[in-house]
C-alpha cells in the first residue's frame, strides 16, 4: 500500500520520522517522487536508499495503444523500521501532492486523528461518526488490529489461568509442608497443651509460621519479578544476540520486540491475593494442630 503524507504534519500523528533506518524522512518533497520504503519491503524489492522502483497504480488509463496502468518512477529516498511487520512490509510513503498527481485526485482521501489518550478512540469515532453520516468511513486502531489485539486478549487469559494454577500447586505445597510439620510436632504440642498453651494460641502458631513462610516466598516472587519485568526487552535483546535466535518473528507475531511494562498496581495486586492465599492455606493445617490431643499424642513417647 502506498500512503501518501505531509512530511511536516506527520509527525504528529505517527513515528515514521523517529525509525528511519536509512536515508531522511524530509526527502518527501513535493513533485520530487521519493518514495519510503519499509525494511522487510525493501528486502522483499531488493533495493536500498538511491534505488528506483516502479510503482503501477491499478487504474487503467485510455492511450493510443489501448487501456494501461498508471506507471511511475520513484526514488528510494529512506527505509524506515517500525518492528511491525504490517507496516515494514506492506506500507510505502510518498508525498501528498505525489499521491495526488500519481491518481489525479483534487485533494486527500482521509485524514488520521491522534488523540491525547489512545483509549478515547471508540468513543470518538462514534461521535465522528454520528456527525459525519455515512458519507465518511470511520476506524479506530482497534478496529484495523481486532485480530491481533484478539489474540493479545486470548492469550492473556490463557497466562491468566496457568498462573492460577501454579498459585495453587504453591498453596497445596505450603499446606503440605505444614501438614507435616504438624504431624512432626505432634509430641511438642501435647507438652505445650499439657503446660497449658490453649488450642487458639496453637492455632496462631502455626499461622504465624505458615505466613511467614508465604511471606518469604512473596518477597522472593515479587523483588525477582519486578527486576526481571523491568528489564525483560533487554534480556530477551541479549539473549537473541548471543545465541543467534529470534523470540518473535514478525511475520507470524506482527511484532518484533517483546514489549515490558511494570505496572505497579498490579504487582501490588498479584501480591495482596498470594498473601491472601498463603493465609488461607494455614487455616487447616493450624487447626488440625489445635486439635491435637495430648493423651493420644504421647501415649507412643
Amino acid at each position: 500500500m502506498v500512503r501518501g503524507i505531509e512530511p511536516k504534519l506527520e509527525p504528529k500523528v505517527s513515528d515514521f520520522s523517529k525509525h528511519m533506518v536509512s536515508g531522511q524522512f524530509d526527502s518527501l518533497t513535493p513533485k520530487s517522487w521519493n518514495i519510503l520504503l519499509g525494511n522487510e519491503l525493501a528486502m522483499q524489492l531488493g533495493v536500498s536508499v538511491g534505488d528506483k522502483i516502479i510503482v503501477i497504480v491499478p487504474q487503467l488509463r485510455a492511450t493510443p495503444f489501448g487501456s494501461v496502468p498508471l506507471v511511475r518512477s520513484f526514488h528510494v529516498t529512506g527505509i524506515y523500521s517500525l518492528g511491525m511487520h504490517d507496516y515494514d512490509a506492506n506500507l510505502a510513503l510518498i508525498n501528498m501532492q505525489d499521491a495526488e498527481a500519481l491518481r489525479s485526485l483534487a485533494g486527500p482521501t482521509g485524514i488520521r486523528l491522534k488523540l491525547d489518550n489512545l483509549w478515547n478512540a471508540a468513543p470518538v469515532a462514534h461521535e465522528l461518526s454520528d456527525k459525519l453520516g455515512d458519507i465518511y468511513s470511520v476506524r479506530t486502531w482497534m478496529q484495523d488490529n481486532a485480530n491481533f489485539f484478539s489474540a493479545i486478549s486470548m492469550e492473556k487469559l490463557v497466562m491468566g489461568i496457568i498462573l492460577s494454577l501454579i498459585v495453587l500447586v504453591a498453596v497445596i505445597n505450603l499446606v503440605s509442608m505444614l501438614m507435616m510439620l504438624v504431624t512432626d510436632k505432634q509430641a511438642e504440642i501435647a507438652i505445650l497443651r499439657t503446660l497449658g498453651t490453649t488450642p487458639r494460641s496453637i492455632m496462631g502458631m502455626f499461622m504465624v509460621q505458615g505466613v511467614l513462610v508465604g511471606l518469604v516466598g512473596i518477597g522472593f516472587g515479587v523483588g525477582l519479578g519486578s527486576l526481571l519485568s523491568w528489564q525483560l526487552p533487554n534480556i530477551v535483546d541479549w539473549i537473541q544476540d548471543v545465541f543467534h535466535v529470534q523470540f518473535l518473528s514478525p511475520d507470524v507475531y506482527y511484532i518484533s520486540q517483546v514489549p515490558s511494562r511494570l505496572e505497579w498496581h498490579d504487582v501490588l495486586w498479584v501480591t495482596v491475593v498470594t498473601f491472601a492465599f498463603s493465609l488461607l492455606a494455614t487455616l487447616y493445617p493450624a487447626w488440625r494442630a489445635s486439635r491435637t490431643q495430648p493423651a493420644q499424642a504421647l501415649r507412643y513417647e
